[in-house]
């Protein structure tokens, strides 16, 4: 039985990620060049791989099934815009009770198959007024209001170093890029800091107030710890957030998961091109 509380030190990592690597590799020799991580109600974009192999999070060594609604749970590799891509069809939360070294495997495990870059994507709340349901913001930076970090503890200088720099961690030239992707496609995409919580609640009103006065877009509960992760690895890291609903207060409505899945499923297939669109013309 795995207990994804377990803390999982970044010295632990080197070791979970040979065992993991092992496991995928024998089940597919793929090389990624793209690491993909999609959110809520945004699996879809996994229909369009090409000769995919898809492996349950459960058959990977301490990976547990994923919990989460509109989260299949399957690590796929495929080709994706004539690429060699891989790809997370759900992601481990930590208001699941998963340790933030558990949530953080995903896109360590990307690197060491051999991606260089990781896109990852999430449904979000609107904290912008400006920014309504299925609006789609690619995150210029985040605010990690989560109180953990993956990092903490002995550190694994095979992986990256001690103090990580996180400058750049949206890098400006994918960021560049996803726009210029959304252009062809028809897309239009906003750009803004998301704002990175536990969960599983909402925020309150006034909460969503603060946080906007300190200068968050969209908010959610998923990503930060994926960032940080990511850069700490050598990764070039992008993200696109979609706007599921208007954040608590705006509009005096209650917030529900179902209206999350249903922006999700109007939202993914524009999002699904432009994905596609920025992983063929990397």
């Amino acid at each position: 039985m795995i207990d994804p509380s377990l803390p999982i030190l970044p010295a632990d990592q080197p070791a979970r990620l040979d065992a993991l690597e092992a496991a995928v590799r024998a089940r597919s020799d793929l090389v990624p060049e793209v690491g993909i991580v999609l959110g809520s109600g945004l699996g879809g974009l996994a229909d369009d791989l090409e000769d995919s192999v898809a492996i349950p999070f459960a058959e990977l060594p301490g990976w547990p099934a994923a919990t989460a609604p509109g989260h299949a749970g399957r690590l796929l590799l495929g080709g994706l815009g004539g690429r060699p891509v891989a790809m997370l069809q759900g992601r481990f939360h930590l208001y699941e009770g998963n340790a933030p070294g558990l949530v953080i495997q995903p896109v360590l495990l990307f690197g060491r198959l051999g991606a260089k870059v990781v896109v990852l994507t999430n449904a979000a709340g609107g904290l912008d007024p400006a920014f309504g349901p299925g609006t789609l913001m690619v995150i210029s930076d985040h605010i990690n209001l989560t109180g953990l970090n993956p990092l903490t503890g002995p550190n694994a200088d095979a992986i990256g170093e001690r103090f990580t720099d996180l400058t750049d961690a949206w890098s400006p030239r994918l960021r560049e890029r996803l726009h210029r992707a959304g252009g062809v496609e028809g897309v239009e995409l906003e750009e803004g800091v998301y704002v990175g919580l536990t969960g599983p609640n909402y925020e309150t009103p006034a909460e969503v107030r603060m946080y906007a006065a300190m200068g968050g877009h969209a908010i959610g509960m998923s990503t930060v710890m994926e960032c940080i992760a990511a850069r700490w690895a050598g990764l070039e890291v992008a993200g696109v957030s979609l706007v599921t609903n208007a954040g608590a207060g705006y509009t005096g409505e209650p917030l529900t998961h179902e209206e999350v899945m249903a922006a999700g499923a109007e939202a993914g297939p524009r999002l699904a091109r432009v994905i596609r669109r920025f992983v063929s013309d990397l």
